[in-house]
């Protein structure tokens, strides 16, 4: 799933669409309302796909603020932030595998995970020769869902580009 986002009345190419998947958008939306708190804020669903979005002073205004963050550090130092928080959370039991390390359910069984073999660095790892779950690597645990989601400060210079040009936008 992504979001699509629109440009209202955009002045060039780069103003009529810009995307993200959820991965993707959900830290880009984050950084725009902790940065931008009096813009973003003007979008009640920005976490959505419902059609909200800004008109095309707004959009302006949040392209210019984007664009002077990225080079005054606030970006990067905003980015920096978000992933030394996401590092040190901790890491959550598997839902799969309910922490054992060994897929048990009927998808598990049906792919023979219960009894596959595993390679010798992941038996002297795990301290077991089988068993194995496909959603932690065998581990029991694995990083916190927060981890799947990534921003750079490319993706800000792209939705600044997006933003100048746009005329307002709605996301869908």
């Amino acid at each position: 799933m992504g979001m699509d986002v629109y440009g209202n009345e955009p002045t060039a190419e780069v103003g009529a669409y810009f995307r993200r998947n959820v991965w993707g958008w959900h830290p880009l939306w984050e950084m725009c309302e902790d940065l931008f708190p009096a813009i973003a804020g003007q979008v009640e669903c920005g976490h959505t796909n419902d059609g909200d979005g800004l008109d095309a002073d707004l959009s302006a205004d949040l392209a210019k603020g984007l664009t002077e963050a990225l080079a005054d550090g606030r970006i990067a130092a905003w980015i920096a932030q978000r992933n030394a928080a996401v590092a040190a959370m901790p890491m959550e039991s598997c839902r799969i595998c309910d922490g054992t390390g060994i897929r048990t359910d009927d998808t598990g069984r049906k792919m023979g995970q219960q009894d596959k073999a595993l390679t010798k660095e992941q038996a002297i790892i795990l301290g077991r020769e089988f068993g194995w779950c496909n959603g932690c690597d065998g581990d029991g645990e694995k990083a916190p869902w927060a981890a799947s989601y990534e921003v750079c400060p490319s993706d800000a210079t792209e939705f600044s580009d997006f933003l100048n040009a746009c005329g307002g936008f709605v996301i869908c």
